[in-house]
């Protein structure tokens, strides 16, 4: 029970934590052109928003190894 519980966490959290790593802005711009990050000096709050978007992705990529972590200890 608690193994299923911590699989579907997992999941979610790696799905969120693919959707954030694509938000980010590459060398060409990615895929937060559409949010956004193509206005670059125009809009004060774009660097706000890539700050919180990293902290996002920084959170839940610990909470995907902390899972990550758990799912193989508990599966020994």
């Amino acid at each position: 029970m608690v193994n299923a519980l911590i699989l579907v966490i997992h999941l979610i959290v790696s799905i969120t934590l693919i959707v954030l790593i694509l938000l980010h802005s590459g060398r060409g711009g990615g895929l937060s052109d559409m949010f956004g990050g193509s206005m670059g000096g125009s809009m004060a709050g774009s660097t706000v928003v890539e700050r919180n978007l990293d902290r996002i992705t920084v959170v839940t990529a610990v909470i995907f190894a902390f899972t990550t972590i758990l799912l193989a200890l508990r599966l020994k």
